[in-house]
């Protein structure tokens, strides 16, 4: 069977990561979380006691970085250097970083060549701020998620509250404003909608409302390659 690719965009907090693993799960495909990806780059980078913000120390240790993903039981692992670093990526210091070292452009490049590769092998839902404009210009379906800063930022914080971290709602919030704007504000590949993109606000919507509102624009496709 063909492979088809599904792209959703959309700023930090938007939702995207939840919706593209239960469209993924409903499609009996798999889910590739790029945003992984960058936060295992920036893991090594602070590993190595470097400035995420410095671009020729991130360059640097690229040759000698290795990112690989696997699925086990239809779930992404991502691998640094040959580990399972999957339980470390969502810290919020590794999280910070990474918004950092996306902006370089050639972490991108690196990355973007193992995205690729993985959506030519697999049907896959793939989340990101680039997928539908850059990494995968012909995806099946585009879409793009978005909600107020407010909203969330108040969703973010939750998460993390449920995770133990201690950070107020405002300090979330203004976290979320410099990260939109490192965002959309790179010269490469920056986060934008794609012109063919569905756009769907979250704003005030349930989880399942925003899956079903994407399920919608989904009735032609046809896949169950996992």
């Amino acid at each position: 069977m063909k492979t088809i690719a599904i792209a959703i965009d959309g700023p930090a907090g938007a939702g995207k990561s939840t919706i593209a693993k239960l469209i993924a799960d409903k499609l009996h495909i798999y889910y590739l979380d790029t945003g992984a990806m960058y936060r295992a780059v920036a893991l090594k980078v602070l590993r190595e006691g470097l400035d995420p913000t410095n671009h020729q120390q991130v360059i640097s240790i690229l040759p000698s970085t290795h990112i690989g993903v696997i699925y086990q039981d239809g779930f992404q692992r991502v691998y640094l250097d040959g580990e399972d670093v999957t339980h470390l990526l969502r810290q919020p210091e590794v999280a910070k970083a990474a918004s950092a070292v996306a902006v370089i452009p050639e972490v991108r490049i690196k990355l973007v060549e193992l995205q690729r590769s993985i959506a030519q092998n697999y049907s896959v839902v793939i989340d990101g701020r680039d997928i539908g404009t850059f990494v995968l210009p012909n995806a099946d379906k585009k879409f793009y998620l978005t909600a107020t800063l407010e909203e969330r930022a108040r969703r973010r914080w939750l998460e993390m509250q449920e995770k133990g971290y201690d950070k107020s709602l405002e300090e979330v919030k203004r976290e979320l404003e410099a990260r939109d704007r490192n965002d959309m504000g790179r010269a490469f590949a920056p986060l934008r909608k794609a012109e063919d993109a569905i756009l769907i606000d979250t704003t005030g919507k349930s989880i399942d409302q925003v899956v079903n509102e994407v399920w919608g624009y989904l009735t032609d496709i046809s896949a169950d390659g996992r």
